[in-house]
C-alpha cells in the first residue's frame, strides 16, 4: 500500500477504514502531476477502459463506453439519506442512514479486489477561496480520476489546504460489478458523505459534480446562508469595454452549455457584443460586504451532452472538445475520430457505435426505427481552459457580480419567449413553477412534461419547501437584488414549427434582458410579468416570419388558468411545510389571469 502523503489523520483514518470495507490489492494516492496522469491513462488504455482516439486530430483525446444500463443519472437509486423523512423532503427519494449505510456496505464489501483504490482530493472552487469546498473521492475507475482531473482542482495542492485544517467531503465509488440491481447513489447531508456504487456513468460517478456541487453543497448552503445552484453564469461585454454577468437554469440538454458560450450573431456583431463564459452548470453564489451576489463556477471543466453540438449550434464547444478531451458513448470513425447525430461533417459510412458493434447509418431495430450511432446522452469531458470565451474571472476566488437570474424551460405553446417577474418575491415563484419537457439525459418517457423549479428538482439535497424559503430569506440579505427573468427557446407554431432560431440569435432577448436591468427600455405589463415591446428586441439580421415576434411574446391567459392546475397539485405535496408567500404568489396569479 502506497504511502499517504497528507498529515490529515482523520483523512488517512477514514481511507483506511474505507479499504478494509472494500478491499482494494492497493492504494494510490493522486497528485495532479502530468507523468502521473499519462500513467493512468497508458494503464486505461491496457485495460481497454479507453481507446486512443486519431492524436493528430484529436490530440490527447480518448474515447470510453459505459455498459449498455448505465447511460444516464439513475434518479430512482439515488437517495438523500438524513435522520428524518420529512428532511428530505417529497422532491426526494429517501432511505434512512443506517438502512443506506447497511444496504451499501453489502455492496462495497470486497468489491475492489483484484482493483485498485485512487485517492482523488479535489477542492470545488479555486482552492483556498472563501466559496470553495473540499472533497476527497475514493474511486476504483481510473476514468472517474482522469474525468476528476478535467473537472476539478485535484491533487497535493488540496492536501496542503485540507492540511491545514478544515472539514471534507467523504466521496466513496466502486463500479462493483456494474450491476443496475446493485446500484446506489447515496448522499447524506448530515455526515457531508457520498457513497455511489455500481455504477460507472460520469453523472452518477464523478461526485464532485451534481452530488457534491449540487446536493451536498444546497444543504450547507442552506445552513452557512449562501446558493448552490444549477445554473451557468456568463459575462456579456457591451462595445464600451463593461462586463455584466447573469447566472441561467436550465434543466439539463435545454441549451444551458450552448447559452453559456454562445457568439454574437452577424446583425449584432456590429455593436462589439463578446461573450465571456464563466462555466456552464453549476453556480456557488454568496451576498458580499457590498450587498450584491457574486457568483464562482466551482468546476474546471464541461460534462457536455455531445448529440446536437455542431457548429451552428454552439461553434465555440466544437473548439474546445478538439484536444485533452474524453467522449463517452460516441460513434468511432474509422479514422480514429468521433462521430455523433448532429455533429458536423458528412454522416460516415460506416463505424463503431456506442455499445461498441459495428454501425452504419440506415441500420433498422427490429421495431424499424433507426438506430443510433451514439447515445442521445452521450457526452464530452473537456477542460474549461480548452473554451476561446473563457472568462479571465474564472480563478477570482470573489466571483463576480450577478445583475440578473434568468430561468429557462421547454414549452411549446405556454410560455412567452421572455418575461421579467415583478419582484424578487415573484421571480421565486416564476423559479418554483417552471415545467420543462423531458429530455435524454433523464430516464424517463422523452417529452413528457415534469416540473423542475429552478432546474434542481433532482438535485437539491433537502426539502424543497425549505429550499424555496432559502430563496426568500436570500432577498432579504441582499441590497440590490438581481432581476428575475424567465425565456423560452422552443415556443412553436401550429406546425410544430420553433417560431424562434435561438443559439446565438439568444443574444438578442439577453440585450433586452440587460436594458431592462439598467432601465433603458420600457416593457409591457401582462398577468405574469413584463414582456418586451417586439420593437425593442433587435431584430436586425433576423429572418423571421411576419408577427412571430408578436406571437413569441403573447400571453394566453386561458393557457394560462390551465397551468394553475399543475402548479397548484405540485404544490399541494409539500403540505404545511410549502412557504406562504408561494400561495400568495398563486393566488394573486389567479386573480390577474380572471
Amino acid at each position: 500500500m502506497a504511502k499517504s502523503p497528507t498529515h490529515n489523520k482523520k483523512l488517512k483514518d477514514w481511507v483506511q477504514k474505507c479499504a478494509r470495507l472494500c478491499q482494494p490489492d492497493d492504494i494510490v494516492w493522486i497528485d495532479g502531476s502530468a507523468s502521473q496522469k499519462e500513467q493512468l491513462e497508458k494503464e486505461a488504455l491496457e485495460s481497454g477502459e479507453l481507446i486512443q482516439l486519431n492524436q493528430e486530430r484529436l490530440p490527447g483525446c480518448f474515447l470510453h463506453r459505459t455498459a449498455i444500463d448505465d447511460v444516464a443519472r439513475t434518479e430512482h437509486l439515488t437517495f438523500i439519506c438524513t435522520r428524518k423523512k420529512k428532511d428530505a423532503g417529497p422532491n426526494n427519494n429517501w432511505m434512512s442512514p443506517a438502512a443506506a449505510y447497511r444496504k451499501a456496505r453489502a455492496i462495497f464489501k470486497g468489491a475492489m479486489r483484484g482493483r485498485t483504490m485512487y485517492v482523488i482530493p479535489f477542492s470545488m472552487g479555486p482552492i483556498g477561496s472563501e466559496f470553495s469546498k473540499i472533497g476527497v473521492e475514493l474511486t476504483d475507475s481510473r476514468y472517474v480520476v482522469l474525468n476528476m482531473l478535467i473537472m476539478t482542482r485535484a491533487g497535493e495542492a488540496v492536501l496542503r489546504q485540507l492540511d491545514k485544517g478544515g472539514d471534507f467531503t467523504h466521496c466513496l465509488h466502486s463500479k462493483a460489478e456494474l450491476d443496475i440491481k446493485k446500484r446506489l447513489i447515496l448522499h447524506f447531508p448530515e455526515n457531508n458523505t457520498i457513497w455511489s456504487v455500481g455504477s460507472g456513468y460520469g453523472g452518477n460517478v464523478l461526485l464532485g459534480k451534481k452530488c457534491l456541487s449540487l446536493r451536498i453543497a444546497s444543504f450547507i448552503a442552506k445552513k452557512e446562508k449562501w446558493f448552490a445552484e444549477h445554473m451557468l453564469v456568463m459575462g456579456i461585454e457591451s462595445p464600451n469595454g463593461h462586463i455584466e454577468y447573469i447566472a441561467g437554469a436550465f434543466p439539463s440538454a435545454c441549451g444551458k452549455t450552448n447559452l453559456a458560450m454562445l457568439l454574437p450573431p452577424e446583425g449584432l456583431k456590429r455593436k462589439g457584443y463578446r461573450i465571456w463564459t464563466v462555466g456552464d452548470d453549476i453556480a456557488w453564489m454568496r451576498v458580499d460586504s457590498d450587498g450584491q451576489l457574486w457568483a464562482v463556477n466551482p468546476e474546471t471543466g464541461f460534462f457536455g451532452v455531445a448529440p446536437g453540438t455542431n457548429s451552428h449550434t454552439n461553434p465555440t464547444m466544437v473548439e474546445t472538445v478538439k484536444k485533452n478531451t474524453i467522449f463517452t458513448n460516441v460513434v468511432l470513425k474509422t479514422d480514429g475520430t468521433v462521430w455523433w447525430e448532429g455533429s458536423d461533417g458528412e454522416v460516415p459510412r460506416e463505424g463503431i457505435d456506442w455499445q461498441g458493434r459495428p454501425w452504419k447509418p440506415g441500420q433498422l431495430n427490429s421495431e424499424g426505427k433507426a438506430i443510433a450511432g451514439a447515445h442521445p446522452n452521450s457526452r464530452f469531458t473537456t477542460p474549461i481552459s480548452n473554451c476561446p470565451s473563457v472568462s479571465y474571472r474564472i480563478d477570482q476566488p470573489h466571483g463576480v457580480p450577478i445583475s440578473a437570474i434568468i430561468f429557462g424551460a421547454r414549452r411549446q405553446h405556454l410560455a412567452p419567449l421572455v418575461y421579467e417577474a415583478f419582484n424578487w418575491q415573484h421571480g421565486v415563484f416564476v423559479g418554483a413553477t417552471m415545467a420543462s419537457e423531458r429530455t435524454a439525459a433523464q430516464v424517463g418517457k422523452l417529452g413528457e412534461v415534469r416540473r423542475d423549479p429552478m432546474a434542481m428538482l433532482p438535485f437539491c439535497g433537502y426539502n424543497m419547501a425549505d429550499y424555496f424559503r432559502h430563496w426568500f430569506a436570500m432577498g432579504t440579505r441582499m441590497a440590490k437584488v438581481p432581476k428575475i427573468f424567465h425565456v423560452n427557446w422552443f415556443r412553436t407554431d401550429a406546425e410544430g414549427k420553433f417560431l424562434w432560431p435561438g443559439y446565438c440569435d439568444n443574444l438578442r432577448v439577453l440585450e433586452w434582458i440587460l436594458d431592462r436591468c439598467n432601465s433603458k427600455v420600457y416593457a409591457v405589463k401582462t398577468p405574469i410579468g413584463y414582456v418586451p415591446h417586439p420593437a425593442d428586441i433587435d431584430k436586425k439580421g433576423l429572418e423571421m416570419s411576419e408577427g412571430a415576434l408578436e406571437k413569441l411574446c403573447e400571453v394566453n391567459n386561458q393557457d394560462w388558468i390551465e397551468e394553475l392546475k399543475g402548479v397548484k397539485k405540485f404544490f399541494q405535496q409539500f403540505k404545511k411545510d410549502l412557504p406562504k408567500e408561494l400561495w400568495e404568489e398563486y393566488e394573486a396569479l389567479a386573480s390577474r389571469l380572471k
